[in-house]
C-alpha cells in the first residue's frame, strides 16, 4: 500500500488571508497534478496533520478526486488533541469539515499542547506511515514546512523514501500555463 504525507506552508507564510486569494488556486492546481500522478503510481493514502494551508488544501483536493478515484483515502494525524481550540470560529467549522471528511483520525498526543517536541513526533510518524512526502516548500522562502522536510532527508539516507518538492518556480509555471490557457486568441 503507498502511503504519502503531504505538507507545505501555512496561508500566513504566502501572505494568504483569504480562501478566494488565487494563490490558493494555483496551488491547489499544482497539488492536484501531483496527488494525480501518485494515484497513477498506485498511492492510495494521503496523510496529514490538518495544520491550515497546504495541508487543508490538499484534503479539499482529495475530496475533488474521491468520486473518480474511490481508492483515495485521507487521514489526519493530528499533533496533539484540540489542535483547533484557539482557532477563529469559521477556522474551527472548516477545519471540522476537513476532520468529518478524513477516511482516519487520530492524534499522535493525546494530549493538548505541551511543548513542540509534540511536533517532532507528529513528523517522524508521519515518515514512518509513509513512503513519499508531497511538499510545497521552496528553500528561499523558509517557513514551518522546514521541518518535516530537513527530518525528511535526513530520513531518506536511512531507507528508501521519495520526496517531491514543489518549489515557488513550478507554482509560477502553473501560473503562466493557466494563464497561457485561457488566453482568447480572436
Amino acid at each position: 500500500m503507498s502511503v504519502w504525507t503531504v505538507t507545505g506552508y501555512k496561508p500566513y507564510e504566502l501572505g494568504v488571508f483569504q480562501d478566494e486569494d488565487p494563490a490558493v488556486y494555483y496551488i491547489k492546481k499544482a497539488l492536484e497534478q501531483q496527488i494525480r500522478q501518485l494515484l497513477d503510481e498506485g498511492m492510495e493514502w494521503i496523510i496529514i496533520s490538518g495544520q491550515l494551508g497546504v495541508e487543508c488544501w490538499a484534503a479539499e483536493v482529495v475530496f475533488s478526486l474521491q468520486p473518480d478515484y474511490p481508492e483515495l483515502k485521507l487521514a489526519v494525524l493530528t499533533p496533539f488533541m484540540n489542535q483547533q481550540d484557539n482557532w477563529k470560529e469559521e477556522t474551527r467549522e472548516y477545519y471540522e469539515k476537513i476532520i468529518s471528511g478524513a477516511d482516519f483520525v487520530a492524534s499522535v498526543s493525546n494530549q493538548p499542547y505541551t511543548s513542540p517536541q509534540q511536533f517532532r513526533n507528529k513528523n517522524e510518524l508521519m515518515l514512518r506511515k509513509s513512503s513519499g512526502l508531497l511538499i510545497i516548500y521552496d528553500e528561499e522562502k523558509e517557513g514551518t514546512p522546514k521541518y518535516l522536510f530537513q527530518m525528511a532527508r535526513k530520513w531518506r539516507e536511512r531507507q528508501s523514501y521519495e520526496i517531491r518538492q514543489v518549489t515557488f518556480y513550478d507554482l509560477q509555471a502553473i501560473v503562466d500555463e493557466e494563464q497561457s490557457n485561457n488566453v482568447d486568441w480572436e
